[in-house]
């Protein structure tokens, strides 16, 4: 009798340890400097380098895979994020959260442009998009970082630090996506403003997050009103699984795209609306924690198979000057530019620093550099992926080691300043 590590059996073999492991691996690592993309991105390389007879799982020989799979994967993800967060839209509750957005993420991505142009020699186009990819902070690889769950209680609110990280990946994860559509558009007609420019701002800009904004309230709304009014508890309806956060996200999605909207700002702003219509419903745990849990499963099909292309040759034409661009956006460009956003704002100064640290990148990158390359015309756009992919691999590493202690250390420093401002408070009633 033989035994051969190939053919479908090994399939549902590795299928079946892969989805045991999203399970297990959250509580077993829960306290190590070691997170779920570390250990799934390195199945990947040793899983494909040990079994050569597995496919070829190069995402620029199957683009149409890689884009859907991302799409999903980022989709999924948002709904989770927009669920989870605690605090109540506004101008100054979310002021770390605009900061963010309208001054680190235009930044970092000014930054990387000039990089990828100057230093890395890619043409206009090709710098555009690399700045395109690299500007969303992800919803999916950043869980440490990130607020856990929704609470029902109302006097409970999330720490800053993760509530602007969340609050930032569900956001810039729509916002990148016209900075894609330009660097489409000088791929095909050309740098020239006067070729692109006036249909982006209109098309691109306006009228796609517009769609998109409308899309997400407008659905959000209305599965707000179902499920929590009187005929919803009527009905019932909170009692049934929480797949309906699926069928949340995917009417969104699709919602916006048929009317040529932005899904990832509809899917966003749709979980937003849907906790605003009864914010403490514990309904909104239920949805949360299916969405978590097929989050998860996507995330594992992501690493592995980009943990195989690596094992591949999907580096093999990466270079030194790569790496230390690389090493630079994640060391120095996203936290010089996050502690720029965030200066003179409400944060202190750790959580200002962890904030701008740990601006994780991740499937929403791998996502629009997949879908650029399928819509538009740019020669060495396997470079391009592999260097986005370089900082995605170097943002599981490098956050991956660092989130659990530096967030334990930021709880228990704010705990202990809880404990110091009770016991004054305590001195001064007396």
């Amino acid at each position: 009798m033989e035994f051969e590590l190939d053919g479908p059996a090994a399939v549902f073999a590795a299928v079946g340890v892969a989805t045991l492991g999203a399970a297990l691996l959250p509580r077993l690592l829960g306290r190590a400097p070691l997170s779920m993309p570390m250990v799934f991105l390195a199945a990947g390389v040793v899983g494909f380098a040990l079994v050569p007879s597995l496919p070829d799982p190069d995402p620029t020989e199957h683009v149409e895979v890689a884009v859907h799979l991302t799409e999903v994967c980022v989709i999924i993800s948002l709904m989770g994020a927009g669920l989870a967060l605690n605090r109540k839209p506004g101008w100054r509750s979310w002021s770390s959260t605009w900061r963010l957005l309208a001054i680190t993420m235009p930044l970092s991505m000014l930054l990387v442009g000039v990089l990828g142009w100057a230093a890395l020699g890619l043409g206009v186009a090709g710098a555009v998009l690399l700045a395109a990819a690299l500007a969303p902070t992800d919803p999916v690889l950043a869980s440490e970082v990130q607020v856990n769950e929704p609470m029902t209680d109302s006097e409970q609110d999330d720490d800053e630090a993760r509530f602007a990280l969340t609050s930032e990946a569900g956001l810039n994860d729509g916002l990148a996506f016209p900075f894609t559509y330009a660097a489409i558009a000088i791929s095909l007609v050309g740098a020239a403003p006067s070729a692109w420019l006036p249909e982006w701002l209109a098309v691109d800009v306006l009228w796609r997050l517009g769609i998109g904004l409308l899309a997400g309230l407008a659905v959000g709304w209305l599965l707000g009103r179902l499920f929590f009014s009187r005929v919803g508890e009527r009905l019932n309806l909170t009692s049934t699984e929480g797949f309906v956060a699926l069928a949340a996200t995917f009417l969104a999605y699709g919602a916006a795209e048929l009317a040529e909207g932005y899904g990832f700002v509809a899917v966003f702003v749709c979980a937003c609306t849907v906790r605003a219509a009864e914010r403490e419903h514990g309904y909104h745990a239920v949805m949360h924690q299916f969405v978590e849990q097929i989050e998860r499963l996507l995330t594992v099909a992501v690493l592995v198979l980009l943990g195989g292309a690596i094992s591949r040759g999907l580096f093999a034409d990466i270079g030194w000057a790569e790496i230390l661009i690389a090493l630079a956006f994640l060391l120095v460009i996203r936290p010089l530019s996050g502690l720029i956003g965030l200066a003179g704002g409400k944060t202190g100064s750790r959580e200002r620093m962890v904030i701008a640290f740990f601006g994780v990148r991740g499937v929403g990158s791998l996502y629009y550099v997949a879908y650029a390359l399928q819509n538009g015309d740019f020669p060495g756009g396997e470079r391009l992926f592999a260097i986005v992919s370089l900082v995605v691999v170097g943002s599981v590493l490098i956050h991956g080691v660092g989130a659990t202690p530096v967030m334990r250390r930021l709880d228990r420093a704010r705990r202990q300043r809880a404990r110091t401002t009770d016991t004054d408070e305590a001195h001064t009633a007396v």
